[in-house]
């Protein structure tokens, strides 16, 4: 069983940078650290309103990083001409909201499937690819396939916010949800992602779910990464997937 791979979100280096103003600590050089200590990609959100990655961010990433580079954007004109003009390897198509301190939910591919199709279509036929990011329902799960989109990347929160709480009986409703929706990816012909507050224990637990080829990961790693250091940190990550899906392998 293939290992899954892990995408670092390093929004949170420009967060701190921002919070100062000049150019440090540079997002850029917290990608390349963590590609050399294993990433498989990078992923970067680039808000409407530009709190933490900006748009030069975006361009030096795409300049400097060897690995893919996701690209994180709401479904909107603007950030749709930004895509188009940098091509990253990949879009993942998120809900965003201006006055949320991090994406809240999954998209409404279900309500929205008529506006974000031409988002889709655009996106792809530019050879970019498009992961939509969305609720583990099946509802969720039949529209993204119906937009084309080859990739979804299932919303874990709720189900991290019921493991961090010590909610027993959600945590298991939630972790259900995630574990029927991944069941259902291949028979759609969707890639199965996952992501959203995951730490290393419920990235341990979400790698033994065989369907789910890649976990992307943002805040915990730049958090621990201020007590061990980024290496320290992802290596430890990798271990933690990697264990996980191992005891998946041996059910």
């Amino acid at each position: 069983m293939a290992e899954p791979r892990l995408g670092v979100n390093i929004d949170h280096v420009a967060t701190v940078r921002n919070a100062r103003g000049g150019a440090v600590p540079d997002p850029v050089r917290a990608a390349l650290l963590a590609i050399e200590a294993g990433a498989d990609g990078i992923t970067a959100h680039l808000r409407e309103d530009r709190r933490h990655i900006r748009d030069e961010d975006m361009r030096r990433l795409k300049a400097a990083i060897a690995k893919p580079l996701n690209f994180e954007m709401a479904a909107t004109e603007q950030m749709l001409d930004i895509a188009l003009r940098i091509r990253p390897h990949a879009c993942c198509l998120v809900p965003e909201k201006r006055t949320e301190r991090t994406t809240e939910g999954g998209l409404d591919v279900v309500g929205g499937h008529d506006y974000l199709k031409p988002f889709v279509s655009e996106l792809s036929r530019a050879g970019i690819r498009v992961s939509l990011f969305i609720e583990p329902s099946g509802e969720a799960l039949a529209a993204a396939a119906s937009l084309r989109a080859p990739v979804v990347e299932l919303h874990t929160g709720a189900w991290c916010d019921a493991e961090a709480s010590g909610d027993r009986g959600r945590a298991d409703h939630e972790f259900g949800r995630l574990r029927a929706a991944a069941a259902r990816t291949a028979a759609l012909g969707l890639e199965c992602h996952a992501g959203h507050g995951l730490d290393y224990e419920t990235a341990r637990t979400i790698s033994a779910l065989r369907e789910i080829v890649e976990l992307n990961i943002g805040h915990f790693l730049i958090g621990e990464a201020i007590f061990v250091g980024l290496a320290p940190t992802m290596r430890a990550m990798r271990a933690a997937m990697d264990e996980g899906r191992a005891a998946g392998a041996r059910r």
